[in-house]
């Protein structure tokens, strides 16, 4: 299996351009409104929601563009990434907008977060990057809420994630390249009350771009 040394010195050499892709830094307009639109339908609430604000945690934050929107919509904010240069950014990304967040050095698979629960675990395009997803499954379930929402951004990528090879060791990784819907909802339908699969393959908006590969969101309910 690949050393978690190696894939934060790969993720921390990927943190400086990370956000020139377009569904990595949001930066035009209309696929930061996109990304903001699809939270707020999974994760409605926030400040002129009735259901009020959530705690979110968000495991393999980033640079936090997606934690920055869910903060923006009013919800409390843990990001949790294991690269320092990546945490770095996002704290950096939240100082300039004034907004309050909790950016932690750590393994999105095993969050450090102590005891607390939460109300929603998000995770965007990390699964395929983790010696034991399954695990990394139930550790977010059993960080959630009676009732809380899992909240997945996956695919099935038809070309590498990243530009350039991932870090020695990768093909032995259990889902490297991505995991279909089908796979995840078999891995996650036993952990929780329901779940359902919204494709975003046919989005081009989140994506700075029309795909060829199989994107989805993934939502379920914590019993």
């Amino acid at each position: 299996m690949t050393e978690s040394a190696a894939i934060r010195a790969y993720w921390d050499a990927a943190a400086e351009a990370f956000d020139e892709e377009p569904d990595h830094g949001l930066r035009e307009e209309a696929t930061r409104t996109a990304w903001a639109e699809c939270l707020a339908d999974w994760l409605p609430g926030g400040t002129e929601g009735a259901e009020g604000a959530r705690e979110v945690l968000d495991v393999g934050c980033g640079t936090g563009s997606l934690s920055r929107l869910l903060a923006e919509a009013g919800h409390r904010v843990t990001g949790v990434d294991l690269a320092p240069r990546m945490v770095e950014q996002a704290r950096a990304k939240f100082a300039a907008a004034g907004l309050p967040g909790r950016f932690l050095v750590g393994d999105a698979a095993a969050p450090p977060t102590g005891g607390a629960e939460f109300d929603a675990v998000l995770s965007r395009h990390l699964v395929w990057t983790l010696p034991d997803p399954l695990a990394a499954l139930r550790a977010w379930v059993d960080r959630l809420r009676p009732g809380g929402t899992l909240v997945l951004v996956e695919g099935r990528w038809a070309q590498a994630a990243e530009p350039g090879p991932y870090v020695a060791g990768a093909e032995r990784l259990p889902w490297n390249g991505g995991v279909g819907a089908a796979d995840l909802a078999d891995a996650v339908r036993p952990l929780v009350a329901g779940l359902r699969v919204e494709p975003l393959g046919d989005r081009p908006v989140l994506w700075g771009g029309p795909v060829t590969d199989e994107r989805y969101a993934l939502i379920a309910r914590a019993r």
